[in-house]
């Protein structure tokens, strides 16, 4: 027999992620008097672009955005939490059903609307040395530093593509690093028509300003990370055959963004959409999946910035609360960062030249120790993983998943029960259908 939940265990609305996306929703939706949950894997509410931490100053807009929900008694902040997979779903539910986790237990979240705000992960190519100690992704690094790592007097190179190169760039130096070189990518010509574009967004120009930084290099790529148990140097191509060695003590590489969709997908949520490469979670202009009562918003669905990320979450939040005309008014501001998310798609482009960093004996997968030359005569992502165990390892190819994407266009498979490991008492206390889709007999 089906018994009620308990009244903790479920809510009118659950939103995934307590990114700026996540947190506009929350507050667009709270007049309305909905039971809100979030749930974010984190310490602190804010996401990636508000992470906070012992050397972070929160910007005014994240420190609003935190009291606000401090201050509505209906919405409630699970930080500490993730999603592991699915649960079994009650007759009044609305929407799908997930089991969840903290440190202390698990259990299964029913809801009547979820709205998807799991923002995006760096994407991260590989190339001779990128397992070295000392090499990291460029937000990774951002993120460490936030936390508290000591960077005064390193030395660090900074490479891929996008804004996010300088705003790392910056944040490494007021922590007291050297940024040696900044390699971006994209063609001189490229960040000429991204810069001529950017007074449309006054404030977009103005940040730009003060990130610009001399150490930026167009049309320059990372070679190769030279050490031994440690990056000492790092090897630059410049332009077409040109090159150039560095000495350096950290090297931080992000070449652009890969949208988590993994929640979306374990749900039936469709892909597509021009603003992700077609990878990011299909919406509506009602931020709608393809999913009855499934919403999504943030840069799970296209890369855009947080201002984009607020707008959507702030029209998931009011559809998924009942109003329809408040989210319909936000349409042409949306519009707005929309352009500008076109604008970054177009300027960032990546160079074909980067499919051929690899050596045959680079590491493409880091979990599984699989090399470029293991993975080269396989035909698509599921013969990989049945041939080497390419993404079979603790990060379940969140890393070369997306990475053989680029390299070979393979599309790694949506997952089917569970999103991560999970503690054998959070599956023994979750519902008999979500153990025997976990791969558990049958009692």
């Amino acid at each position: 027999m089906n018994r009620p939940p308990p009244m903790h265990e479920r809510c009118d609305i659950l939103i995934i992620g307590a990114g700026p996306a996540g947190m506009a929703a929350a507050l667009a939706a709270a007049p309305s008097g909905a039971v809100i949950t979030i749930v974010d894997d984190n310490p602190q509410p804010g996401g990636q672009i508000w992470r906070d931490g012992p050397q972070v100053a929160l910007p005014p807009l994240a420190q609003q955005h935190r009291a606000a929900l401090a201050k509505h008694a209906n919405i409630r902040v699970l930080t500490g939490t993730r999603v592991v997979g699915l649960g079994a779903r009650q007759p009044t539910d609305k929407a799908p059903a997930l089991l969840l986790e903290d440190a202390d237990r698990g259990w299964t979240q029913h809801s009547h609307r979820i709205i998807l705000c799991t923002g995006a992960r760096e994407l991260l190519l590989p190339f001779p040395g990128w397992t070295l100690p000392g090499v990291t992704g460029a937000g990774a690094l951002q993120a460490l530093i936030k936390a508290g790592l000591d960077v005064r007097g390193q030395r660090i190179v900074i490479a891929g593509t996008g804004p996010l190169l300088l705003a790392v760039a910056a944040t490494a130096t007021r922590a007291g690093a050297t940024v040696v070189r900044i390699a971006e990518q994209a063609s001189l010509s490229a960040l000429a028509g991204f810069a001529a574009q950017l007074p449309r967004w006054p404030a977009k120009a103005l940040q730009a300003l003060t990130l610009l930084n001399t150490r930026l290099r167009a049309n320059t790529h990372v070679l190769e990370a030279q050490g031994t148990t440690q990056v000492q140097s790092v090897r630059l191509r410049k332009g077409t055959h040109a090159e150039e060695t560095i000495a350096c003590d950290r090297i931080a590489c992000g070449f652009g963004l890969v949208p988590n969709t993994q929640l979306g997908q374990l749900l039936g949520c469709a892909l597509g959409g021009p603003l992700s490469d077609g990878l990011g979670l299909v919406v509506d202009a009602q931020m709608c999946t393809s999913v009855a009562g499934v919403l999504a918003a943030g840069e799970s669905t296209g890369f855009g910035g947080s201002e984009r990320a607020l707008v959507q979450g702030a029209i998931a939040g009011h559809v998924a609360a009942g109003h329809v005309q408040q989210a319909y008014a936000m349409r042409t501001q949306l519009a707005r960062w929309e352009d500008f998310a076109q604008a970054l798609q177009t300027s960032f482009v990546l160079n074909e030249q980067l499919k051929a960093l690899p050596r045959s004996d680079t590491l493409v997968c880091r979990c599984e120790d699989v090399a470029y030359a293991d993975l080269a005569p396989r035909q698509g992502w599921i013969d990989a993983k049945l041939h080497t165990r390419c993404g079979m390892g603790a990060c379940q190819g969140r890393i070369c998943g997306a990475a053989t994407q680029h390299l070979f266009g393979w599309t790694p498979a949506a997952p089917r029960h569970l999103l991560a490991p999970a503690r054998i008492a959070t599956l023994a206390a979750s519902d008999k259908p979500t153990l025997e889709a976990a791969g558990a007999p049958p009692a």
